[in-house]
């Protein structure tokens, strides 16, 4: 979809070639799943923060999950990621992206 509205965009189906294509493209924001195969989106998201050159790159995390314990909110938080819930409609999957990429100048 996001492409379909001309962003480029690279898409992993596990962890590995996700940090994979991350180390090697160094993305300008990352979205990313709570629920991912063999690890979670929050280890993943420990691993991003660990790699040089992004550890402040804009991300968002997405699930399904409408409870999570104060925790993983607040390690969620503390690093840095906003956190949507599915489903994500087109044009909010849209907006999210423009979000990330353009993020509001504070003062």
């Amino acid at each position: 979809m996001l492409r379909l509205e001309g962003y480029e965009v690279w898409s992993a189906q596990s962890a590995d070639e996700g940090l994979n294509l991350a180390q090697a493209h160094r993305p300008h924001a990352i979205i990313l799943d709570l629920r991912m195969p063999l690890t979670s989106g929050l280890q993943f998201l420990r691993a991003i923060r660990a790699i040089p050159g992004l550890t402040n790159t804009p991300v968002a995390i997405v699930t399904g999950d409408y409870y999570l314990d104060k925790p993983q909110e607040n390690e969620i938080q503390a690093l840095g990621a906003q956190l949507r819930y599915k489903p994500l409609w087109l044009e909010e999957l849209v907006t999210l992206a423009r979000e990330l990429l353009n993020p509001p100048v504070r003062d």
